[in-house]
Formats: C-alpha cells, sequence, structure tokens
C-alpha cells in the first residue's frame, strides 16, 4: 500500500531517521521543520498521513494539529504525534487537538508501520466517500458541508475482568453513553448482528478467548463490518497491536485506564463513525434516479463519467494510478432471442452482484448502457487490475442463474482493460482505449480480459465487432 507521508520536526537528525525508514517502506516521504511550514506543505502535498512532533518552538505539535483540524483542505488528514512525552494528560491533550495516535521516542519500527498502514486504509475510504459526495454535487444532487455533533454513543463492551468492566462502564454512563456488556466473544458477535452500536470495545484477553480473533469475526460480519473497534491490552500485549491494526482494530487502550484518554479516544471514534455514515446517507439520498441504474442499482453512464474525470484529474495530486475495466456479457443477443428479455435482464443483474462482491469497496461499478459496464479502480496498477480482472472473468463463468424451468443458465463476459499513470487523459480518453481492448477480448475468442495499448499509441482497430 503506497502513501504520502509529511514528517514534520525541527531537529534533522529525527526527520532523516524516520525519512529512511519509511522510504525504505516505499512511502513517499515529504518533510517540514517547523509547525508553521507544515501547515502549507500539508495543504500543497496532500498527505496521506502527517507524523508530527510535539515539542517544537513557535507553533508547537498541539497548535499545528488543532490548525490542521481546523482547514477544511487538511482536517481529513489523519495525525499521529510522535513525542517523549509519556504523561496520560499530554496524550489526552492530543487527542483532544484532532490527533489520532500518539508514537513514543524512539520509535518502534512496528508499531509505526501497523499504525501506518491502518490509518491510511482508513483515509482511503473516507476520502473515497468524500468523492463520490462532491460527485454529486457536481451533477447538482445534495452535497452541502455537515457537522457531526457529540452525542451519547451506544457502546458494546467485551470484556472478561468484572472489575475493568464496572469502570468502563462507570466511566461512559459519566459521559452518558449507553453501555452493554459482554464476557463471550459469541454473545458479542449475536448482540452486533441483532442491535446497531457506534463502538465497540474489545479486550485483547478474554480468558481463554483471543481478542483479536473476536475483531477479524468483527470485519467479517456484515452487520459489524464498519463499526469502529477499540482494543483494550497490557504493556505485555503491545507486540500483538501490529497485527490487530492490520485486522481493521482502529484505535487502542493500554491499562489501566484512564477516564480522560477513555473518553477523548471514544469521542474521536464515535464522531469518525457518524461521520462516515452522514456521506454514506448524503451519498444514497442525493443518488437519486437520475445518477442509478433502475435495474441493477449500479451507477449510471452519467454519474460514472463525472466521476472518473475527477479520479483521473486526482492522479496530479497523489501520483497513483487508475484502472478502468470494460466488461460485456459475451453473446447477449442470443440469451435474449433464446430466452427473453426477462432473463436477459436478470443475467445483468446477477452480474451487477457478482461485479460488486469481487471488487473493492473503493472501486466504482457502473452500468454503462444495455450489456456493458464499467468498474473504476483508484490506486491500482495494470498488474494488480489484470489479476482483479481475470478472477472476475472466472468469478461470473462460475455463476448462475435460475431459469423458468428450473435449470441453470451461465454466461461469460470479456474484459477490456486500461490504466492511466498521469493526469494527462480524460474519462472518454480511457474507456476509448478499454473499448479497443474489449474488442480485441471479443475477437480473441471471449471469456478474457485483454490489456489496452498504452495512452498515446495507435493500436489497430478491430477488424470484427461485438456481439
Amino acid at each position: 500500500m503506497t502513501a504520502r507521508i509529511l514528517v514534520v520536526d525541527d531537529i534533522p537528525a529525527n526527520v532523516k531517521l524516520l525519512e529512511a525508514k519509511l522510504s525504505a517502506e516505499y512511502y513517499d516521504v515529504v518533510t517540514a521543520d517547523s509547525g508553521r511550514k507544515a501547515l502549507e506543505v500539508a495543504e500543497t502535498n496532500h498527505p496521506d498521513i502527517i507524523l508530527l512532533d510535539v515539542m517544537m518552538p513557535g507553533l508547537d505539535g498541539f497548535e499545528t494539529c488543532c490548525e490542521l483540524k481546523a482547514n477544511p483542505k487538511t482536517s481529513h488528514i489523519p495525525v499521529v504525534m510522535v513525542t517523549a512525552l509519556s504523561d496520560v494528560a499530554d496524550r489526552v491533550r492530543g487527542l483532544e487537538s484532532g490527533a489520532d495516535d500518539f508514537l513514543s521516542k524512539p520509535v518502534n519500527d512496528i508499531a509505526l508501520f501497523a499504525r501506518v498502514r491502518s490509518l491510511v486504509r482508513l483515509k482511503m475510504m473516507m476520502d473515497e466517500l468524500r468523492v463520490r459526495q462532491e460527485t454529486s454535487g457536481r451533477l447538482g444532487a445534495i452535497a452541502s458541508e455537515f457537522e457531526v455533533a457529540d452525542a451519547p454513543a451506544k457502546v458494546l463492551v467485551v470484556e472478561k475482568s468484572r472489575f475493568t468492566t464496572q469502570r468502563l462502564k462507570e466511566y461512559l454512563s459519566e459521559a452518558e453513553h449507553e453501555v452493554v456488556c459482554t464476557d463471550t466473544g459469541e454473545q458479542a458477535l449475536e448482540l452486533g448482528r441483532d442491535q446497531t452500536f457506534d463502538l465497540v470495545i474489545v479486550s485483547i484477553d478474554l480468558g481463554g478467548e483471543d481478542g483479536l480473533r473476536l475483531c477479524s469475526q468483527f470485519r467479517s460480519q456484515e452487520e459489524t463490518r464498519h463499526l469502529p473497534l477499540l482494543l483494550l491490552l497490557e504493556d505485555m500485549d503491545l507486540p500483538r497491536l501490529a497485527k490487530g491494526l492490520d485486522l481493521g482494530v482502529t484505535d487502542y487502550l493500554v491499562k489501566p485506564l484512564d477516564r480522560g484518554e477513555l473518553l477523548a479516544r471514544v469521542r474521536t471514534q464515535v464522531r469518525r463513525r457518524r461521520y462516515h455514515d452522514r456521506l454514506r446517507e448524503r451519498i444514497q439520498a442525493s443518488m437519486s434516479m437520475a445518477f442509478i441504474d433502475s435495474l441493477t442499482g449500479l451507477y449510471n453512464r452519467r454519474y460514472l463519467m463525472t466521476h472518473l474525470d475527477r479520479k483521473l484529474m486526482g492522479i496530479a495530486d497523489n501520483e497513483k494510478p487508475v484502472s478502468v475495466m470494460l466488461f460485456d456479457v459475451d453473446n447477449f443477443k442470443v440469451v435474449n432471442d433464446t430466452h427473453g428479455h426477462g432473463v436477459g435482464d436478470d443475467v445483468l443483474v446477477k452480474l451487477a452482484e457478482v461485479a460488486n462482491d469481487n471488487l473493492r469497496s473503493i472501486d466504482l461499478v457502473a452500468r454503462l448502457g444495455g450489456e456493458e459496464f464499467v468498474a473504476v479502480m483508484p490506486e491500482t496498477n495494470s498488474a494488480a487490475a489484470f489479476q482483479v480482472a481475470e478472477r472476475l472473468c472466472a468469478q461470473v463463468a462460475d455463476s448462475s442463474i435460475e431459469l423458468p424451468d428450473g435449470s441453470p443458465l451461465s454466461v461469460t463476459i470479456s474484459i477490456g482493460l486500461a490504466t492511466a499513470e498521469t493526469a494527462d487523459e480524460m474519462a472518454d480518453a480511457i474507456l476509448e482505449r478499454a473499448d479497443a481492448a474489449l474488442y480485441a477480448a471479443k475477437n480473441a475468442g471471449r471469456n478474457q480480459v485483454q490489456l489496452a495499448e498504452p495512452a498515446g499509441s495507435t493500436p489497430e482497430s478491430a477488424t470484427a465487432g461485438r456481439r
């Protein structure tokens, strides 16, 4: 996973050390030697995450974080404070200023890279939602800014220790949060399916049960997939924290519990959850019939073209490739002529489901028209996109719909794949390259993937049409 990281520290040796560690892991690193400079770099370089030193002359880390979070252009960039301060009051002050986490000097490499990966994944998801809302606004739908107010939350606590459970319940109830407690993973999963929570607090040690395994089960369960997970652990458990962050844990707290730090972390996670939910609600509400294909429920051509143009222009800022898959049903006319248009519609609906199930949440699938579909895959190079396309081809071939007589009907698809490495192309141009590759896939025998010629080349035109 590539990302641009801004390292902020007034001591050159510290900057060089972090820069060397991050560059060795293939991260793109930009630097700043003061809080004021960090504000300028963050606004112009669009980093994915900021590693911010606390003790700096002039504008210190706390003040810098507050200004970053007050600026709409930088407010959604995750901030990790890197500091020698170990007092709980300093951590609470940092969290209240908007920081996502603290790393203590000297920085542990495992903790550093795990936290970076976790926060970059989160930012990618939130960025994609914001792009979709902005796309809605450009198409004339509702896309105004909104505030997320602090309000009591519903929290699920999964903890074996009665003392810790009682302390959590006491602290959270004082802040007017509704608290539901359990001491088993099985019951926690059941509660997650049956009730709506804003946050889950999970102990890493559940008396014979593995708290990390429970976190992975929360992530794989549809009803709790997007819930923030706060992991409780002891100092001795810190080496396992990296695994937890990779599994989808969004925050953590080291025992013994501090009331201020607990409530600050809970507030941050709940606000993020509610902001995420509001974004999704806004997108869903604004995606009226003007932007949604009524048959498949996918985005339509009008939305696709605006969204794709924005993703392609974004390459200029993030320097990350965008891949586009153009695919359609092989011999679709035969399906309609043999079984009727009702069955043809069922085939298209099934294809939409299979495509959505086999792509990431940040990928966008749209119906271009007729039996043609497009998938836009941000931050995906041609090699990775080719693997995804081949997997989709195989999944479609293995799936089927049930005909009126009860017999199964399977179809295949052909895919044309094009990748943009620079911001020079617009939507029409990359779709034209993908279309040429799709023709090539048809002419080569169908049920396969063909990669488009690079932008600017002049491939031979296809000699036969598609059916």
